[in-house]
């Protein structure tokens, strides 16, 4: 007779280890189901044209005939392009301009408005509208707003004193400035909402300690709101160097680019040259060239973060 102690251990069954593996291939398979849809729609609309566009950079084609490749010559084209230089300019000015302007107003309206009064949801849903807003109104009101002649903006400057106010939009000097502030406007409430949600994970009781400790406003906020606000802050300001160097729409609409070349930007000049010239090569090499710089600005941007956080 043989003793329980002679007996081999137990395994588990075939069948046993057959209902796991189709227990591990069914979730397998649900997962993909929520996944692949959304996967596709990326894959077929942003995924393909990128590698194409990296692609098209190194070949001259017009849509008609076949590519020829041409090496690095679309690149080596673009330190001559004047037009590309101008729009290299314009869009490092209006990304100086438009970040931490926008930075600083999202954030002063995100402490105003984070009080607890009567009313004080219509004044947050009035600051985020604009964003939610159809682009082009807001461009025909502003252009409006900043007509050198008849605008409420120069008749009211004009009441201050200011004889000769600014031409903004027909203005080459102006023009860019006033894209900017237009932009500022549009822009802050969304990041308004953003550091209105990191305002109130800030736990009440940081404040409260500081206030038996005696600070005052001022050091409450450098000493916990900055600091605590510092993942949300790194937030917007990636989201707002990413939009500002890609910005299209609100220059096409108000300005196309204009007076003459004082807002063309690097997205208008690549539309130009794409679609309007069918240089799709030379236009892929631009957005390659835009494409490192946001690159480059979003690393240098998460290196400073870690560095921060040691």
């Amino acid at each position: 007779m043989t003793t329980t102690a002679d007996r081999p251990p137990a395994t588990a069954s075939p069948s046993r280890a057959a209902a796991g593996r189709r227990m591990r291939l069914r979730s397998i398979l649900v997962g993909w189901s929520f996944v692949l849809p959304n996967f596709l729609g990326f894959a077929l609309f942003t995924l393909v044209p990128v590698i194409a566009a990296f692609g098209l950079a190194f070949m001259k084609w017009d849509g008609f005939n076949d590519p020829q490749f041409v090496g690095i010559r679309n690149f080596t084209r673009l330190f001559g392009d004047d037009n590309f230089r101008i729009a290299l300019l314009n869009t490092v000015l209006y990304a100086v301009g438009h970040v931490p302007l926008t930075l600083a107003f999202a954030l002063g309206l995100a402490l105003l408005l984070n009080q607890k009064l009567r009313g004080i949801a219509f004044f947050r849903v009035a600051i985020f509208f604009p964003y939610i807003t159809s682009l082009v109104a807001i461009a025909i009101v502003w252009n409006m707003l900043f007509n050198p002649t008849s605008g409420p903006i120069n008749q009211f400057l004009q009441t201050l004193g200011i004889a000769h106010p600014p031409g903004w939009t027909a203005s080459t000097g102006w023009a860019l400035p006033a894209v900017i502030i237009t932009g500022v406007w549009r822009d802050m409430g969304y990041y308004m909402v953003l550091f209105l949600a990191g305002l109130q994970a800030i736990p009440n009781e940081y404040y409260e300690a500081a206030s038996v400790d005696g600070a005052g406003g001022w050091r409450k906020f450098w000493s916990i709101t900055l600091p605590s606000l510092r993942p949300t802050t790194f937030l917007v300001l990636v989201l707002l160097s990413v939009s500002s160097f890609k910005v299209f729409d609100l220059i096409f609409v108000m300005t196309q680019g204009g007076p003459g070349r004082a807002t063309l930007v690097l997205s208008q000049l690549i539309y130009q040259d794409g679609i309007i010239n069918g240089q799709f090569g030379y236009a892929s090499a631009i957005s390659l060239v835009l494409f490192v710089i946001v690159l480059v600005v979003t690393v240098f941007q998460f290196r400073i973060q870690q560095r921060r956080e040691r």
